[in-house]
């Protein structure tokens, strides 16, 4: 299974922008805007999460065999500390736990100002390929 294009994915249609990627840290962007919107004009909640998830799951997959294993994110939770109309916003992942099938993964992301919007953690799994 090849990696899809960024464009093709969710990745993509919410304009997250992947930075540092190191085995310690990976730190990633999101526009706040329309397409990052509740009905309310706000950050969704769920935009937040797919970042998270995001930073969580790059960072494993970039700590794994990629020729013969996949991170897929197997738990998340998220506390939504205050709210965002517009700008940038920024998750910076570190790992808790790095395992031979799990890894665990401290999300914060926070506005252009560092302070924070959300909190994750997120359990990503460790799976074989299907050959």
């Amino acid at each position: 299974m090849e990696m899809k294009p960024l464009e093709d994915t969710i990745i993509g249609v919410l304009g997250i922008e992947l930075g540092e990627i190191t085995p310690e840290k990976v730190i990633a962007t999101m526009p706040v805007h329309g397409a990052t919107h509740q009905l309310f004009g706000q950050l969704h909640g769920g935009a937040s999460v797919v970042l998270a998830e995001t930073v969580a799951s790059v960072g494993t997959w970039h700590l794994i065999d990629q020729e013969n294993e996949l991170a897929v994110g197997l738990e998340i939770n998220a506390n939504h500390m205050r709210g965002k109309q517009d700008g940038i916003v920024t998750a910076i992942g570190t790992p808790l736990h790095k395992g031979r099938t799990t890894m665990v993964w401290d999300i914060k992301i926070v506005d252009e100002a560092e302070k924070l919007i959300c909190v994750s953690r997120c359990t990503v799994a460790i799976v074989k390929k299907k050959k």
